[in-house]
């Protein structure tokens, strides 16, 4: 036997074997819905009897392993069922022809067969014939599953009576030696009139009475037979067939203490502990000799207690059979198959050590020159039965060597489909998800060396497949997952077959969905580069927006009860932490500062950097930056124009780093410190440009509060001199200006000032109000100097230091002109004023400012 069956389990050894194929040319798909339907009846109740027969369907089987059916009656060919299409009656003997020819492939072992014809409506299909079904289609064959039943009853029949003649002790006839193929040359010219040769035959006969017991639902007379049949043969040293026998008793004894089956398909056989009690009263009449010629009685005393394996023994035996087919090169794949058939039963034992000996025999088990097929087989096989036993590691390795075995230098066509396929199956083992948020947490699990080989490896098996975006997606993951473990020559090779393959296809941020339904999350480069901190920015001082506020009105603060609660203290400070104290404005550029740096052992070249942001509709304006290599905190600002009003948040920002697009949000970013990312925006506000007819000062005042936006201009007058000063009021925004209103302030007069003099008339000015955008308007202000030098100590220093200052500050009102009342003072004594002459002219600066007004 050349071929081994991986999926063998114990409780194969109590079933019949039944092959169904197509003859003829039959369409892959009919095939396969038939075979479907007819492997569905795998188990059936004998009439008359408690047995349950069960049968294992194959739609391809070796004919050279139907030759050790005498060894074990599970590997023979008991049935077979041929599915053709004949859609006229002159191919019908043709195609009945076919159908005699396969059945002599399998013609020693087969107990019954049949014939399924689909398409055949004439006088042939109308002639009664048991071995032989047509239908009109494969959509009407109503009664497929029914005369399956009645074929597996038919096989029951010839299995019985096969039963019954080969336990019959017939005195005088001599018992024929069974032999496996092999053997036979080993036993010509033989004594057979030996004592020792009779042992043997008996020997072997009794372990084959046992098998076909097994298989027509004697579980206890088997375990009779095959207890005998080991002292028979561990009398004569047939070591072969003793392995065989005990491996028997084992799978007997695997099947009553696990009725539900060691294969592992839950629900795929029925219990069948609780029936078997009954199964000795009732599977003959009373009085009558069992097949073995014991009363029933007796054997019911001797029976399933005394000779069924307990769970420790069963392994005992196991392992002895395997070290006695071990002794026969040419039992190799029966050893294999046997430690197969006890790694399944340890899985269930939750044995995993043991279970892992076993396997690591299997693995050394020689066989003939398996073909690739078979090694990728044998390999899948060992991984799915390493994870079976929790040896996750151990199974993506082995599932791993199948995945290459798909690519071999000796295949024509190279799998790489299924290669990829293999080596996805492997990432759990090496504790490694495809999903970046996994990695996000900042603690990394498995061997990031054979992880990193495993992803390359899935890379060059995606590019040969013919996928580049899937070839970008796993390069990406690759570099941002471990990019703390890569060398700085490996960080370049990377990034450089990045740029390659997305110079081809760029990477995006969708979802990738493989053909086994598995869907590739993105990969955002949340590293390339690593952000720190994230701060809003408030608008320019000349941006910002001011609250309306009227010089005439008194500041009256709303008042409002105060309610303790504390039940919201302690989340107080935090809301503070975040709250944002300022506004932005629709229409006008606004920026967000990142703080970043460069992991890379070289430049950085990030492009099209802008903002991700919600609640607002918020038009963002990318930014493209270089970064040094393996550079210090570095400050980014990003900008945008919101476009509506309402609570803007940042979400993120999203990069473009060597062809791969990402968006990478904030609550994704380990580390990062953030001063709040929601600020509200609030309506568009008019802009105004203030210019004047005076040069500007060469020295500035500092306005009084922080928040207003001064320029000054100077002017030399003599006391008593009168000039005009002209303020240009320019609209430079997209709002029409409605509201004008303006007054005046004296700066450090210290009461020399008196009279007024500054004067102006807003009618011209307010008559082209609104202010449409673009549009200038001025008015006039008369600046008149009456100064009082009478009685003023260091009179001289003063002029010399500030002279006399007067600023323009921004107010809102309705047309209407506001003006301060002057400052009293004493009068002028024309004496003492005459004292100062050569100093009667005055400094004067005048401020004016560039703000938002409403």
């Amino acid at each position: 036997m050349s071929v081994p069956d991986y999926m063998q389990c114990a409780e194969d050894h109590q079933t019949l074997m039944v092959v169904v194929q197509p003859v003829g040319i039959v369409p892959e798909e009919n095939f396969f819905r038939m075979y479907k339907r007819i492997s569905t009846v795998s188990q059936i109740n004998v009439r008359d009897s408690q047995r349950v027969l069960y049968i294992r369907y194959r739609h391809h089987y070796p004919p050279e392993n139907n030759e050790w059916g005498d060894f074990q009656t599970h590997r023979k060919v008991v049935g077979l069922i041929i599915i053709t299409d004949c859609s006229s009656a002159k191919d019908w003997p043709q195609t009945f022809e076919k159908f005699i020819l396969q059945k002599e492939i399998y013609g020693s072992t087969l107990y019954d067969s049949r014939l399924f014809v689909f398409g055949l409506q004439d006088e042939v299909a109308e002639q009664p014939r048991t071995d032989v079904a047509f239908y009109p289609s494969y959509d009407e064959c109503e009664t497929v599953e029914k005369r399956i039943e009645d074929f597996i009853e038919s096989l029951f029949i010839v299995l019985e009576s096969k039963r019954l003649d080969r336990a019959t002790d017939k005195s005088g006839d001599k018992i024929p030696l069974l032999c496996v193929p092999f053997e036979k040359k080993d036993f010509v010219g033989l004594d057979t009139d030996s004592r020792h040769y009779k042992k043997r035959c008996q020997g072997r006969m009794r372990k084959h009475v046992g098998d076909l017991c097994l298989q027509a639902g004697m579980l206890q007379d088997s375990l009779v037979h095959y207890h005998m049949a080991v002292e028979l043969l561990r009398s004569v040293n047939d070591f072969l067939w003793l392995g065989a026998a005990l491996e028997g008793l084992c799978s007997a004894s695997v099947i009553y203490h696990y009725p539900g089956g060691t294969g592992g398909k839950a629900g795929a056989r029925r219990a069948q502990g609780s029936s078997l009690p009954a199964e000795a009263s009732n599977r003959h009449r009373p009085g009558a000799l069992t097949s073995n010629g014991i009363n029933a009685d007796t054997s019911a005393e001797i029976g399933r207690a005394k000779n069924c394996l307990g769970p420790e023994d069963i392994i005992d035996k196991y392992k002895e059979a395997i070290s006695y087919y071990s002794k026969y090169k040419n039992a190799g794949v029966i050893e294999l198959e046997a430690c197969v058939k006890a790694v399944r039963v340890l899985a269930i034992q939750k044995r995993s050590m043991e279970a892992s000996e076993f396997l690591q025999n299997a693995v050394y088990i020689n066989l003939r020159q398996l073909s690739e097929e078979e090694k990728i087989q044998r390999y899948s096989i060992l991984s799915e039965l390493y994870e079976r036993i929790g040896f996750h590691r151990k199974s993506a390795f082995f599932k791993r060597v199948a995945a290459m075995q798909c690519v071999a230098p000796s295949i024509s066509e190279p799998g790489w489909r299924a290669c990829y396929k293999l080596l996805l199956e492997t990432l759990p083992g090496y504790s490694l998800s495809l999903d970046p948020r996994d990695f996000s947490k900042g603690t990394h699990k498995g061997w990031a060396a054979v992880q990193m080989r495993l992803l390359h490896e899935l890379v060059y098996a995606s590019r040969r497949m013919g996928n580049p975006a899937l070839s970008v997606r796993h390069l990406s993951f690759l570099l941002q997952t471990m990019l703390d473990f890569l060398s700085d020559q490996e960080k370049k090779d990377v990034t450089q077959s990045l740029e390659n393959y997305t110079s081809k296809c760029p990477g995006t941020m969708e979802f990738i969905t493989l053909p086994e339904g598995l869907r590739l999350p993105p990969v955002p480069f949340t590293k390339l580069p690593i952000v720190r901190s994230v701060k809003l920015l408030n608008l320019p001082i000349s941006l910002r927006p001011q609250k309306m506020k009227s010089l005439l009105g008194q500041n009256m603060s709303a008042k409002s009860p105060f309610i303790y609660s504390p039940i919201i203290a302690h989340n107080r400070g935090e809301e503070r932490s975040k709250k944002i104290d300022f506004q932005w404005v629709q229409g006008d550029v606004c920026e967000v500062q990142l703080m970043v740096y460069n992991p890379m052992p070289f430049e950085l070249r990030v492009e099209n950097m802008g903002l991700l942001t919600a609640g607002v509709e918020f038009e963002s304006l990318p930014a493209t930056l270089s970064l040094p290599a393996e550079s210090g905190l570095y400050p980014v600002t990003l900008v945008g124009v919101p476009q509506t009003t309402g609570q803007i948040t940042i979400n993120g920002y999203h990069t473009s780093v060597f062809g791969v697009f990402s968006d990478c949000l904030l609550d994704n970013l380990p580390g990062l410190k953030t001063n709040g990312c929601a600020v509200e925006v609030i309506p568009a506000l008019p802009r105004l440009q203030i210019s004047t007819s005076l040069p500007r000062s060469a020295h500035t005042l500092q306005p009084s509060s922080g928040d207003d936006i001064s320029t000054s201009v100077s002017v030399q007058l003599y006391n008593g001199e009168t000039q005009q000063l002209v303020i240009k009021l320019e609209n430079i925004g997209t709002e029409p200006l409605e509201k004008l209103e303006v007054t005046a302030k004296t700066v450090n007069a210290k009461e020399k000032l008196y009279g007024e003099f500054l004067s102006w008339k807003l009618e011209d000015t307010l008559s082209q109000f609104p202010l449409k955008p673009g549009k200038i308007a001025t008015f006039n202000v008369n600046i008149k100097v009456k100064l009082d030098f009478s009685c003023q100590e260091n009179l001289l220093q003063d002029l010399s230091d500030d002279g006399i200052s007067i600023s323009g500050l921004p107010l809102s009102s309705p047309f209407r002109q506001i003006v301060k009342p002057r400052v009293d003072s004493k009068p002028i004594n024309p004496a003492e004023s005459g004292k100062v002459g050569d100093f009667s002219h005055v400094k004067v600066r005048y401020m004016i400012l560039q703000t938002f007004w409403s």
